[in-house]
């Protein structure tokens, strides 16, 4: 069932696309669509030419609907990767979602061409750490494994952390995940789920099979992945953390799809936080709760772009 939420974001970029790219829009009858072959017109101008060919570079797959003006990996894009080689803006960010001093960022990677990126897109770590190799040996990140949508490296107090970036958009979830792949996802990821190995606790009654509906089976799998980098001091890091950013708005993301977690509370993300051993190992935001006192005080190209590409959540309260 459309949401009101929904429907609003629709109409919104829409009406965005139509002022801004009326001969490229409207793909399939929806306003809010961008015809696939001028897809880089749903990034931000300033951004457009490096981010594919940042993708290309890094082998990272674009999400299937990328033309799409609700994609949450393109929302991600535009919030994120302007500040990529912005270190001073990227620690105020880091400061705000982490509730510290602002600290010291640190690249996470290099391009081919030697400069440093300071935010990471569609990071799955430098190690297997989950298993999930195919059966030549390679991943690919953004497809086919758990990546997670965005990556900073920073150091505060003296020690080198990372924090790994989850955005959401207007995704909703109800069903279970296919059971198809069960007895897979059992085998690799059971004994690397729960205390002392994983990040789940223990002594809850749980089992594996009771995070396999979203969102919380994506959650499972990228605290699992911090804490496996966080153990292998991945780029040094000391502390691995997971900042969750969406939409205060999107009511039916909240929801807690898995019929096991219910009795845990009726929000999913502070439920899944709950389950957590290390509570301050996974970070909440809402997306509008963080930027819009960031943007406050930003005059550039691209927080005009933000305040009216994404101009709901600057209308939005403030979570």
């Amino acid at each position: 069932m459309r949401t009101a939420f929904l429907s609003a974001h629709r109409a919104h970029q829409g009406a965005h696309f139509a002022e801004q790219h009326p001969s490229a829009s409207g793909y399939r009858g929806a306003s809010y669509r961008i015809e696939p072959d001028q897809f880089e017109l749903n990034l931000a101008p300033e951004i457009r030419e490096q981010a594919i060919a940042y993708f290309a570079e890094k082998g990272i797959a674009w999400h299937q609907h990328a033309n799409h003006g609700l994609s949450s990996q393109v929302c991600c894009l535009n919030y994120l990767m302007p500040l990529a080689h912005n270190p001073d803006q990227l620690a105020n960010f880091t400061a705000r979602a982490l509730g510290i001093e602002a600290p010291e960022m640190l690249p996470m990677e290099r391009d081919a061409a030697g400069r440093d990126w300071f935010v990471a897109f569609e990071w799955i770590g430098h190690q297997d750490y989950l298993r999930e190799a195919g059966q030549n040996g390679t991943r690919t990140r953004g497809a086919n494994a758990t990546s997670i949508d965005a990556a900073i490296r920073f150091r505060h107090a003296g020690k080198v952390e990372i924090a790994l970036i989850e955005w959401k958009f207007t995704e909703s979830y109800g069903a279970p995940i296919s059971a198809k792949g069960n007895p897979t996802r059992v085998s690799r990821y059971s004994d690397i789920a729960f205390t002392p190995a994983g990040p789940i606790r223990a002594d809850l009654g749980l089992k594996l099979e009771d995070f396999f509906w979203e969102p919380f089976y994506q959650m499972i799998r990228q605290q699992m992945l911090a804490m496996r980098m966080e153990q292998a001091r991945e780029l040094d890091a000391e502390r691995v953390r997971v900042i969750h950013i969406s939409p205060s708005m999107n009511q039916d993301l909240h929801k807690v799809t898995a019929p096991a977690l219910r009795r845990f509370g009726e929000d999913a993300f502070a439920v899944f936080r709950e389950l957590l051993v290390d509570r301050e190992a996974f970070v909440g935001w809402s997306i509008e709760g963080l930027f819009v006192p960031l943007l406050a005080d930003t005059h550039s190209a691209w927080a005009d772009y933000i305040r009216s590409r994404y101009g709901l959540f600057c209308a939005a309260e403030q979570v």
